[in-house]
């Protein structure tokens, strides 16, 4: 039987300043991208774990940089566990972001997320001296149904700035929520965020608790494939 390989630790300190692509970065929206339809979704059971993308509006500036960051970080935290929706796992692009959510029912996905949505645009206009949307379309969802498909979804999401070829200081992404994730395969000192308002919430379905851990937890070096 093979042995688990012994936990190390490392120490991983967020930096003030960094480089790297910042304006624009991430996929930018092509003319005649298909947008969300707007069709009837089907119910969701209780706890139902998603993996839900919002875009900005074109033309706006990048998410992707430490004012904006603040602001979302201050939106999560106030809108994280509201109406029976859970926000678990976030990563933060230039023009979109990518969540994992958790909800009991289709009205507690739709509440949970429009309050979440108004507190991030509310909060960048006025960061951005604008008013307006922000948002160009209804958020698009997929069902994360299990335990391999939950395990990608994370290990996407965490890892998603690799992915876009974005330089990192540290392994993990300081735009992303690595540091309160549990299920690193090595143990990681983290430090430069212990001031911060936790921006998420512990999950409580069983795909997102212990679910996904079948498949082996994840690696801070770990390449990301495309989400499915």
């Amino acid at each position: 039987m093979a042995t688990r390989p012994k936990m190390q630790q490392g120490l991983l300190q967020f930096p003030f300043e960094w480089g790297g692509r910042r304006e624009g970065a991430g996929r930018k929206p092509s003319p005649g991208r298909r947008r969300v339809a707007h069709r009837k979704k089907p119910e969701l059971e209780k706890d139902s774990p998603l993996h839900i993308t919002i875009r900005l509006r074109d033309g706006l500036p990048s998410m992707r940089r430490k004012a904006e960051y603040r602001v979302l970080r201050a939106a999560f935290a106030a809108g994280k566990e509201r109406f029976g929706f859970r926000l678990v796992h976030y990563s933060v692009m230039g023009n979109h972001a990518h969540l994992i959510v958790e909800a009991d029912d289709r009205r507690a996905l739709r509440r949970g997320m429009s309050g979440l949505m108004v507190r991030m645009a509310r909060g960048l206009n006025r960061l951005w001296r604008r008013t307006g949307g922000v948002f160009g379309d209804h958020f698009h969802e997929q069902r994360l149904e299990s335990p391999r498909q939950v395990r990608h979804a994370i290990a996407y999401m965490l890892h998603n700035a690799r992915r876009h070829r974005i330089e990192l200081p540290i392994p993990l992404d300081y735009y992303a929520s690595g540091p309160w994730f549990d299920g690193w395969n090595i143990e990681l000192e983290i430090v430069g965020h212990e001031s911060w308002e936790v921006p998420v919430t512990a999950a409580q379905s069983w795909l997102l608790r212990r679910g996904w851990r079948k498949h082996g937890r994840l690696s801070p070096f770990e390449t990301p494939a495309h989400a499915s």
